[in-house]
């Protein structure tokens, strides 16, 4: 595996996905998550969005993807914690991004978040990660 760039202020590879009923289907399917507000726009709008909105523990996993894409196989990710700040809209495309905050040896602190086509940021949080030697 080639050596990473724990460089202060460097950014990791991206990770991107379509939000669509597609994939949110797929993931309601695996955890029995058949809920009106992330199916249907019409249960959105009644709950004051504009669309259906996308479940966060979804949008949370976009988030170790792209983690462990990055530190792959042996690479280890500590501890990851984020805040949601904004729904995920049903026919966007979100972005996972990743930049490095401080790194001492194989430990690396990175600020991580997740934005979309229109610029918005839906969540953001920090992890550590351990990345092989």
């Amino acid at each position: 595996m080639p050596q990473l760039d724990l460089t202060p202020g460097a950014e990791i590879p991206t990770f991107t996905r379509k939000a669509d009923l597609d994939a949110w289907n797929r993931y309601a399917a695996v955890n029995d998550e058949f809920v009106p507000i992330h199916m249907d726009d019409e249960a959105g709008r009644e709950a004051g969005f504009p669309t259906a909105v996308g479940m966060g523990n979804l949008a949370f996993s976009y988030l170790h993807n792209l983690l462990r894409a990055w530190i792959g196989e042996t690479g280890r990710i500590a501890r990851i914690s984020v805040q949601y700040r904004q729904p995920v809209l049903r026919k966007t495309t979100v972005t996972a991004r990743g930049k490095i905050i401080s790194a001492e040896g194989p430990r690396a602190e990175l600020q991580i978040w997740i934005e979309d086509d229109g610029g918005r940021t839906l969540l953001e949080g920090q992890a550590t990660v351990v990345v092989a030697a």
